[in-house]
């Protein structure tokens, strides 16, 4: 499990015209090369008119699975700049097709790969990126005392807290940046003088979206 990357976590789709060409980029979260490749038949049915249909995706957390088409645009203008504007932006778990229907007017190399390139950017901007980020979760015991304290030094490390139990005592679960939850311990520990039990419970992956912390498996 690394650290962190990108994934699209909500697809989108933007459009551009060159030349009166329309290009509509579509996107959509792909886990796996099937469900890519179930996308790409998706969208050529329904873009079963169009001159073309290309399209690139990326797969794992390290981006172990690429593959583009240029679906019979002139080689390296469609597919290969679509899958690099993916890999550039270093996300992951996306499916991009970009549609193409032809204006007229032959656009040239240079122009193809700017309007494929393009349209995926457009395509983007419309679409939800998140951040997956290794985290652990964290349990942390204490009685009534040691409430205030243990929510002070949260909110003062920017710790989200996942869930509160009130009972015989008070049950925090606290959702840590892996590389943090020593440190975080720590903290608590000195804190309330030692008088809170913490327990380690799991490491998932988080991301923030919409300025809250969700958990991202």
């Amino acid at each position: 499990m690394i650290p962190e990357y990108k994934i699209l976590y909500e697809g989108g789709s933007g459009e551009i015209t060159e030349k009166k060409s329309r290009f509509i980029a579509t996107l959509r979260p792909a886990e796996s090369e099937e469900e890519a490749l179930a996308f790409i038949e998706e969208m050529k049915k329904k873009y079963w008119d169009a001159t073309h249909n290309c399209s690139a995706f990326v797969i794992g957390e390290r981006g172990e699975l690429c593959r583009c088409s240029d679906d019979g645009e002139p080689s390296q203008t469609a597919g290969r700049p679509m899958l690099d504007v993916l890999l550039g932006e270093e996300i992951r778990n996306v499916c991009v097709v970009v549609t193409r229907y032809f204006g007229g007017t032959l656009l040239g190399t240079g122009g193809l790969v700017r309007a494929y390139s393009g349209a995926v950017k457009a395509g983007l901007e419309n679409c939800q990126v998140v951040t997956k980020r290794l985290a652990k979760e964290l349990e942390v015991t204490t009685d009534y005392s040691g409430v205030g304290k243990i929510q002070y030094l949260a909110a003062q490390n920017g710790i989200t807290v996942l869930n509160s139990e009130y009972g015989e005592n008070v049950v925090f679960s606290y959702l840590v940046p892996s590389g943090e939850a020593e440190r975080f311990a720590a903290v608590l520990t000195e804190g309330t003088n030692g008088r809170c039990r913490i327990l380690e419970k799991r490491e998932l992956y988080c991301g923030l979206l919409d300025n809250k912390e969700i958990i991202l498996f």
